[in-house]
């Protein structure tokens, strides 16, 4: 793997959905390079196929990110190997014109690297790093399946032996849900893995940086930090860092640089790396 630059200290850059900008979400593809750019983190989404099998899977339906239709939860993990979940993602030509000579699409990676990826493939890449990287994993809900997500993907992080990190500091691993039931669950079944409570938006209850027991850490969208730039004080002075989704625009990795953010979940991890390494060295030279 080839040097990177070094992220400032306290900032770290995770990869949403892999590098997700440039190879197709939740791909193979994606996340070999993000880990190419430097990632600090990768980020996922999870869900339960029919036959109970974990697979990175963002939407309800594979209809948008694969050549197949239907709903995860109700297609075995056979059915759901059989596609082709990178396709969308190709590259057209640049121009018109080179449509005459070029009438497809250039796949964006290999067909190996391009299938359905479930959370063992992705947990044995995370092990097999040749440096540490964080594993963020949001589970997804609703879901006809309930608790059994949460239950499936601590028992899953127990095989890997990641299910009891020495301290939540030291997890390798991540737990993330828009639900509070859901994170929840992820406290009661292994106490010392760290969790994100979600935000899409700021409620009364939520506004004073306060989280329920079971959340360590706050998880604003990005957009919610451009109204409220003062929740990150907030959410520290109560003991949470911040997780914020999905930072890709210069201002806005720089707007969270500012306010302390702790973790920036975004589609190009290289990008977002030398957008802060920039104002790092722009700060110094002045």
């Amino acid at each position: 793997m080839r040097s990177v630059p070094p992220v400032p200290r306290g900032v770290q850059v995770v990869a949403h959905r892999g590098a997700s900008a440039h190879r197709a979400e939740h791909t193979l593809a994606a996340y070999l390079l993000a880990l190419e750019q430097g990632a600090d983190g990768l980020e996922c989404d999870v869900r339960l196929s029919r036959d109970g099998h974990l697979v990175c899977v963002h939407d309800r339906r594979v209809d948008r990110t694969s050549d197949g239709r239907g709903v995860v939860s109700a297609l075995p993990l056979s059915r759901l190997s059989e596609w082709d979940y990178g396709h969308w993602h190709d590259e057209l030509p640049d121009s018109a014109d080179d449509l005459v000579r070029q009438r497809v699409a250039v796949p964006s990676a290999q067909r190996p690297h391009r299938g359905l990826l479930t959370l063992d493939a992705l947990l044995a890449l995370l092990v097999d790093a040749a440096s540490p990287v964080r594993l963020f994993v949001e589970t997804k809900h609703p879901t006809r399946y309930g608790g059994l997500v949460e239950a499936k993907l601590v028992a899953m992080l127990a095989r890997y032996g990641l299910a009891r990190p020495a301290s939540r500091e030291e997890s390798p691993v991540v737990v993330m849900s828009f639900s509070s039931r859901a994170v929840r669950r992820v406290r009661e079944h292994a106490p010392n893995l760290p969790t994100v409570l979600l935000l899409a938006r700021l409620s009364s209850a939520r506004g004073d940086g306060s989280l329920p027991p079971w959340a360590d850490i706050t998880g604003p969208g990005v957009h919610l930090l451009r109204r409220n730039p003062g929740y990150v004080a907030r959410a520290a002075e109560r003991g949470h860092a911040t997780y914020c989704w999905t930072v890709d625009d210069p201002a806005d990795v720089a707007l969270c640089q500012r306010l302390g953010v702790r973790y920036l979940a975004t589609n190009a991890p290289a990008a977002t790396r030398s957008a802060l390494t920039d104002r790092v060295s722009a700060t110094v030279a002045r």
